[in-house]
């Protein structure tokens, strides 16, 4: 089981979500990068359950406690290691688990896999719980990065069949990534906000739930960065986004679009800009031509399911007695997982790019 991120930039995750407390150790982060406490923790809300009608009612402050790595708020170069208390745990809620298997959890793979031994309390070290500490390295590295011009920002791109405006894919600035940064209900589009607000409402009022997309640009990272076949920006960025519960999906620029497209369409042709830079009319390649930055913004999709922890029963079985049984799921769950899922998304980029431009030297 590997719960570590990164080639240079070591990110490792642990605890499970009921344990005493969750965190990450960072290896490799540089020295004399002051920490903005203020921003880590507007960052940490945004992820953090019990604060919106569509969020679970599962109330955790979610205070990062730095145990090591930063002297007066600045690295200082040694290991960054951060923890955050699990304060409100209804492990009862779970008790059942080990014999009955939810529908479209990790219940009955874990089983499989652990013989038994597995934390089925929350979902263990599979629950959603565990991105809080993936969000304490993405804040660092969102705070690395914007040191050398380079931001990252993401929104809902939809919610069940209702979709947001896209970002554009040429000309995303920071202003619009700030914008949605400090937005209680991450999109560009308020209406569309609206829309996706009321479909979450009567999913919750039907006991149900509901998925979506969220769209991730990153804006400022230099061509050239990168590499080749299983090293590429694709590659590094989907290992650390699939480590994300619920992403059932991931394409870059045009995606899947592209493959109903002829050539003429689907290319982007190159200009000199005014800057003298080398530009792309258009980005449906994302950013990304060969595994390697090509200076456009950064931009990726990922589709989110719905949460599998609903009120209706289900279907399920008897692991002990080999029988069909009911199943009617205990806890406090998320009707949409996908606005708390945004932050997420910024950090998991965030990562990724910082753990790139590391390993080659262009931080």
């Amino acid at each position: 089981m590997s719960s570590q991120y990164g080639d240079y930039l070591k990110v490792s995750i642990f605890g499970q979500s009921h344990s005493a407390s969750i965190g990450v150790v960072i290896d490799n982060f540089p020295s004399g990068i002051h920490i903005d406490q203020s921003a880590l923790e507007a960052f940490m809300t945004r992820r953090a359950p019990g604060n919106a009608s569509y969020a679970t009612t599962r109330k955790e402050q979610d205070r990062v406690i730095f145990l090591s790595g930063l002297v007066d708020d600045v690295t200082c170069g040694a290991p960054i290691c951060a923890i955050i208390e699990n304060t409100n745990v209804r492990s009862g809620d779970y008790s059942n688990l080990y014999d009955i298997p939810r529908p479209s959890h990790a219940d009955y793979s874990a089983q499989q896999k652990f013989h038994g031994f597995q934390d089925v309390r929350g979902g263990g070290h599979f629950s959603g719980r565990l991105t809080a500490p993936l969000c304490i390295a993405g804040a660092l590295c969102q705070q690395l990065l914007v040191h050398h011009g380079i931001h990252i920002g993401a929104h809902i791109a939809s919610i069940g069949t209702v979709k947001d405006d896209a970002f554009d894919p040429v000309m995303v600035s920071e202003t619009e990534l700030v914008k949605i940064h400090t937005s209680t209900f991450p999109v560009i589009n308020e209406n569309a906000g609206a829309q996706m607000l009321d479909i979450i409402a009567k999913a919750k009022a039907d006991t149900d739930s509901v998925g979506g997309c969220i769209e991730c640009a990153i804006i400022g990272v230099p061509a050239g960065a990168g590499n080749p076949i299983f090293d590429g920006i694709e590659n590094k960025i989907a290992k650390i986004v699939f480590g994300i519960p619920a992403v059932k999906g991931l394409e870059f620029g045009n995606g899947f679009q592209a493959a109903s497209l002829f050539g003429s369409e689907n290319n982007d042709p190159f200009y000199i800009a005014a800057d003298g830079q080398v530009r792309t009319a258009t980005n449906n390649h994302g950013g990304i031509l060969g595994g390697i930055t090509s200076g456009m913004p950064i931009i990726f999709r990922t589709a989110i399911k719905p949460t599998p922890s609903i009120g209706k029963e289900q279907d399920s079985i008897s692991l002990s007695k080999q029988t069909a049984e009911k199943l009617v799921i205990h806890g406090r769950h998320d009707p949409c997982i996908v606005p708390r899922a945004v932050p997420c998304m910024e950090a998991a980029a965030a990562i990724a790019i910082a753990d790139i431009l590391l390993s080659d030297r262009l931080l």
